[in-house]
């Protein structure tokens, strides 16, 4: 039996199998509304195969959009917007998630196909950033060293959000605390130079993550699992590190979270990273045996047989993938194919499930 192919379960949720969705952001959003293009694309998934599609980085504030274009849920109207496109992947049999995010010092900039680069300026549309200190990521404005109001409007804003997701009918919830946005900022000291509670120690710098994943828990009830995706390394010197990740994920865990998405990189402009397939695995491992945590691995996972023996090998317990998803869309169909393994095929595509 392929472990690839076998279901999950977390909380009250089952999970058909475990290769899944990784939120990716389109930049296609007007004021933070979800459009039909994100219908399209996230609903595609579920006639492919995947057991869980995870929206994209969604913030919970108007602020902390990565550019103008990203989605948000921090209105019920938006929440309104996202409800069809959840009930179109139920429809299909897969299950929805949403990753609620704040991008912190790395908000406010152009979408990757703007002629700009960088923050884009106030009088185009931009806002004033926030971060844990007052450095500025390489390339883009300085932000402001966000305070004790503002901590609170960011625990109060996850928390809102949450409450809306659930409500929208999405299965997991998702928090971002990777890719060098702002959960992930306070936590590493290369961006978090504060001399209060939240910085200083590994405790104190993972004092705000602990604290949404408490609201969100509270949130989430005891049935919607709660997932934390991390950089476990910033690749860089002096940086956050897979030992401190694994000791984050194991309070994350303790705090009410319940897998840890395993991920890298993000947070300095002058990281360094050795890219090859499957290259986060190890990091997925490390967590996973060190912290004593549940985990799912991402990072190039682009062939049904490499993604099965990442699972098989005990390097994680599920596996996220992003690129190979958007070069083909029935990557879940194509994997269960190539792996003669048992999945949920649509009627209309039966004609393709062995020849």
């Amino acid at each position: 039996m392929s472990l690839l192919f076998s279901p999950l379960s977390i909380r009250s949720v089952t999970f058909p199998n475990r290769l899944w969705v990784s939120p990716m952001c389109m930049y296609s959003a007007v004021d933070g509304f979800v459009q039909e293009w994100h219908h399209a694309h996230l609903t595609q998934f579920a006639s492919g195969g995947a057991g869980l599609i995870v929206a994209e980085a969604t913030s919970v504030v108007p602020e902390g959009r990565i550019s103008p274009r990203d989605t948000g849920i921090w209105n019920d109207e938006q929440r309104d917007a996202w409800a069809p496109i959840v009930q179109a992947i139920h429809h299909r049999g897969a299950l929805a998630g949403i990753q609620l995010a704040h991008a912190g010092r790395k908000a406010s900039t152009w979408w990757p196909w703007a002629d700009e680069r960088g923050s884009v300026p106030e009088a185009d549309g931009g806002w004033q950033t926030v971060a844990p200190s007052a450095i500025a990521f390489e390339g883009f404005a300085e932000p402001a060293a966000v305070d004790a109001a503002g901590i609170e409007r960011v625990v109060d804003g996850f928390a809102a959000a949450a409450r809306r997701a659930v409500d929208a009918g999405f299965d997991v919830l998702e928090l971002h605390g990777a890719h060098g946005y702002l959960l992930h900022q306070f936590l590493s000291p290369l961006s978090n130079q504060r001399t209060d509670e939240y910085g200083g120690s590994l405790a104190n710098r993972a004092r705000l993550l602990l604290r949404v994943i408490d609201e969100v828990r509270a949130v989430a009830g005891a049935g919607v699992p709660v997932f934390v995706r991390i950089s476990a390394t910033d690749h860089a010197d002096g940086g956050f590190a897979a030992s401190e990740a694994a000791q984050v994920s194991e309070w994350a865990i303790t705090h009410g979270a319940d897998l840890i998405d395993v991920s890298s990189g993000g947070l300095v402009a002058h990281q360094r990273i050795d890219v090859h397939p499957g290259y986060q695995v190890p990091l997925a491992a490390t967590v996973r045996k060190t912290g004593r945590v549940p985990v799912s691995a991402v990072g190039l996972i682009t062939a049904a047989e490499q993604a099965e023996q990442v699972l098989t090998e005990g390097a994680a317990d599920a596996i996220f993938a992003g690129r190979e998803w958007l070069r083909d869309p029935h990557f879940g169909l194509r994997a269960a194919h190539e792996l003669g393994a048992e999945t949920n095929w649509p009627p209309q595509y039966l004609r393709a499930r062995w020849r």
